[in-house]
């Protein structure tokens, strides 16, 4: 239901996109972002966006990654740039739903990005 794509190996100063494609019920959840996981680390917020549109992101993120969504593909983005070794981590895309009650979280199977130095 989220699949994630785009992932590799980049030096340092390089750039990755990644995509993510959502089936149509999961993508117009409240958000749909990235996070990133590194070994030993926890799982972080990376970026999200809203159905609306609006975007936030991780103090490391901002000025180098940029999240945007196609939503006549179904698809969000992230679009990552001069990127370091520290952001070398599986990158998770997820979606938010909020119900009267309750949170919903959906996870795609994460993509490998490598930053070498």
């Amino acid at each position: 239901q989220l699949q994630a794509s785009g992932g590799g190996l980049v030096q340092a100063g390089g750039s990755l996109r990644l995509s993510c494609a959502a089936s149509g019920s999961i993508f117009g959840s409240n958000y749909m972002g990235w996070y990133r996981q590194a070994p030993g680390k926890q799982r972080e917020l990376v970026a999200r966006i809203t159905s609306g549109g609006s975007a936030d992101y991780a103090d490391s993120a901002k000025g180098r990654f940029t999240i945007s969504r196609d939503n006549a593909k179904n698809t969000v983005y992230l679009q990552m740039i001069s990127l370091k070794p520290e952001d070398t981590a599986v990158y998770y895309c997820n979606a938010v739903r909020y119900g009267p009650s309750n949170r919903y979280d959906y996870w795609g199977q994460g993509t490998q990005v490598t930053v070498s130095s």
